[in-house]
């Protein structure tokens, strides 16, 4: 199956993260021109430097907790690059703590990344661009603590338990303007923001222990789920949530 975007163009944000960059690299390899969305300046003048070498790519300063500010990005997006195709939301953080540890604090900082920002970006790309077209596919990623609980994630799940939701309910809601929206669940994936606990092998054991494939997730797993879903050959499937997990959630 040859997956393309060509003449499409894709929002990813997160996009100076990880997961972002591998989504954005795999887009403009498959033809699309890709906006790059980050709050980090040095990180996103980076990852876009890295996606140019591969085709069109600009990049765009955005803190997403900043809810006054999306709609006139997404809008500068569509001036500069057209109108939008396709869109991953990436941008998200996590507080490991107990559930009695968790302060208000925390819990304000990951839901208004996690949920918060992810539906306003949902709906300026949807308002401005995409119902008035009636054609688009959004792809939230969420996490298999959407769809299951983990140990000091309480935010952390309840954010993306939202995410899960959100998805299901956004794809009936846009459903009549030809809009897929769905979301990739992954596993716990080898970043720069998991490093330091994935590399403590007490901790690598009780996650390959508890996945019946016996591994860990890579960027570009996650990449090409996202890129798929977000693709023609899954014009059929919109409010799915599809976890990319090595068999955690099976269990």
């Amino acid at each position: 199956m040859d997956i393309r975007f060509d003449n499409k163009v894709a929002i990813v944000t997160g996009g100076a993260g990880d997961i972002g960059l591998a989504c954005a690299e795999l887009f403009v390899d498959s033809g699309a021109r890709v906006a790059l969305v980050d709050n980090q300046p040095d990180r996103l003048a980076e990852a876009t430097k890295t996606v140019q070498r591969k085709g069109i790519a600009r990049g765009y300063q955005l803190d997403v907790t900043d809810t006054p500010a999306i709609a006139p990005a997404v809008s500068q997006i569509r001036q500069e690059l057209g109108e939008v195709d396709i869109l991953v939301c990436c941008a998200g953080i996590n507080i490991p703590k107990l559930a009695q540890e968790v302060t208000e604090a925390d819990w304000d900082a990951v839901l208004s990344i996690n949920i918060k920002g992810l539906f306003f970006c949902n709906q300026a790309v949807a308002v401005q661009s995409m119902i008035p077209r009636k054609t688009g596919a959004i792809v939230n990623i969420a996490s298999i603590f959407g769809l299951v609980g983990g140990p000091k994630r309480a935010s952390y799940c309840a954010s993306k338990g939202g995410v899960v939701q959100l998805t299901r309910q956004e794809a009936i809601d846009w459903a009549p303007y030809n809009i897929r929206v769905n979301a990739v669940a992954p596993t716990f994936v080898l970043t720069k923001m998991t490093q330091s606990y994935l590399t403590d092998p007490e901790f690598k054991a009780y996650v390959l222990d508890n996945t019946p494939l016996h591994c860990l997730a890579t960027v570009d797993d996650v990449a090409a789920a996202t890129c798929f879903i977000a693709s023609e050959a899954a014009k059929m499937i919109t409010g799915v949530v599809l976890p990319v997990d090595a068999g955690w959630t099976a269990q």
